[in-house]
């Protein structure tokens, strides 16, 4: 906790002087989708509160905005905790998602797209694995798959999707061999790009339905396994 805690106090300079919940919840946020809180931990008022420099009640009042994105819940007489996913939370993760992001590539328009953003996750995908930073490939292919909900075009849809990839992150942080659950999507990310760059969307929606029941299926049949384990 002393190094997550380092790190938090580096993020007060963000806060600047006009710190609101929503800027301490959009900093708690990323600690969290970075895994510097895991599942099952419980956050200290005192401590966080103290390493941003802020009030107890914007503490408070940014735990309530991210209880509410389901990120942490707050167990009576216990505290505040980051939350651990049950497996249908999991499954429901990924049919929010195969609503939307089918439906984002159904619905681009004609060819040619704008398709940098999705080539650059890819890139950074790529640069990860080689690497051997199978934590940054986890990081870059939701990069992929936020890219490629921007190509919708719209604000709500992105908002909407940041609290699904970020809800997504704490099944993620639970799995203890991260190289074998994502290598094989680097592959499927970089088909699914060269197809959108084809123009061939209703065939980058087949694959990508392919995709993400496939991705269920492993993360599931992991996930499973490992949930029990975490306090």
């Amino acid at each position: 906790m002393a190094a997550e805690l380092t790190g938090l106090a580096d993020d007060r300079a963000l806060l600047g002087r006009t710190s609101t919940a929503e800027r301490v919840s959009d900093i708690l946020r990323s600690r969290i989708a970075e895994g510097f809180f895991p599942p099952g931990t419980r956050l200290s008022e005192d401590s966080i509160g103290g390493a941003l420099g802020v009030s107890r009640n914007t503490l408070r009042e940014a735990f309530r905005l991210l209880t509410h994105e389901r990120l942490l819940v707050h167990e009576l007489n216990r505290g505040v905790f980051v939350r651990v996913l049950t497996v249908e939370d999991v499954e429901d993760i990924y049919r929010t998602r195969r609503l939307v992001e089918c439906a984002v590539v159904r619905g681009l328009g004609a060819p040619p797209y704008g398709l940098d953003g999705l080539a650059e996750a890819v890139a950074e995908g790529q640069r990860e694995a080689h690497e051997g930073d199978w934590k940054g490939v986890s990081t870059a292919n939701i990069h992929f798959h936020r890219e490629l909900v921007t190509l919708a075009g719209s604000a709500r849809t992105d908002e909407l999707m940041r609290s699904v990839f970020a809800e997504l992150r704490l099944a993620f942080h639970v799995v203890d061999n991260p190289r074998k659950l994502y290598e094989p999507y680097l592959a499927r990310n970089l088909l699914i790009l060269r197809t959108l760059q084809q123009g061939d969307r209703d065939e980058a929606e087949r694959m990508l339905a392919a995709y993400l029941d496939d991705s269920l299926k492993n993360l599931v049949d992991v996930y499973g396994r490992r949930v029990a384990d975490v306090p």
